[in-house]
């Protein structure tokens, strides 16, 4: 609401003139000014008053997108090393899907899993688990097999080193067998025909080696990764 101003009292000549100059006053958050009674206060000669706008600048809204995080997990890794108790580890990344094989030339255990994050727990036969850090330049891990909690340490490796597997069926009776290569040459593997351990060819990749006096076809994991569940 507007406010009246004071009363300025002009005295000449003993004749009184008495000037009432009303000035209308806005708040600085009243975006309209009275602009009738500043009129008459500049047409008396009084005092004008001086009304300051206010004014609004539209400031665009900038929001910020979420950033996306990366899988750190790699897309394609091989891994290859030793277990601290005895035996060889070998880990494998496909797309997410991870395979892993422990053999220590007595005993053999194939795992399967997906990666997340980083990160890949890995089931086998009869409660046996692997855990581990999947990274560029190796996996680190603990394997649970038979009651028993080994740790393990597999650097990266690139073919003909990693993992191998053979399986057919001959006359009814399953041949299999599984290897790891280590960049060094150091090999370890396992064979059975049907539920009885054979003896283990050694494995020169990319060539078929012969188990139980049958020849069968080694495959890389990129061959057979597709065939485990």
């Amino acid at each position: 609401m507007a406010r009246v101003g004071p009363f300025i009292t002009l005295a000449a000549g003993g004749i009184l003139a008495v000037a009432l100059g009303a000035v209308s006053v806005g708040t600085a958050a009243s975006p309209t000014a009275n602009t009738g009674a500043a009129n008459t206060a500049a047409g008396s000669g009084g005092a004008t008053a001086t009304s300051s706008a206010t004014t609004s600048v539209a400031i665009p809204l900038v929001t910020a997108k979420p950033s996306k995080t990366a899988d750190p997990a790699p897309k394609r890794a091989d891994y290859a090393g030793r277990v601290k108790a005895g035996g060889l580890m070998a880990v494998s990344v496909r797309d997410g899907k991870v395979v892993g094989y422990f053999c220590d030339g007595r005993t053999e255990a194939w795992f399967t899993g997906k990666a997340q994050g980083g990160q890949a727990t890995l089931r086998g036969f009869g409660g046996a688990k692997v855990t581990t850090t999947l990274g560029d330049g190796g996996a680190k891990g603990r394997l649970s097999l038979g009651g028993k909690r080994y740790d393990f340490s597999a650097p990266s490796v690139k073919k003909p080193s990693g993992l191998y597997r053979a399986s057919t069926v001959v006359r009814g009776a399953r041949i299999r067998a599984g290897w790891i290569v280590l960049p060094n040459g150091d090999q370890v593997g396992f064979a059975a025909s049907g539920d009885t351990q054979v003896p283990t060819p050694v494995l020169r990749p990319g060539t078929d080696p012969t188990i139980d006096g049958t020849r069968v076809a080694a495959k890389d994991v990129d061959e057979f990764i597709g065939e485990l569940s």
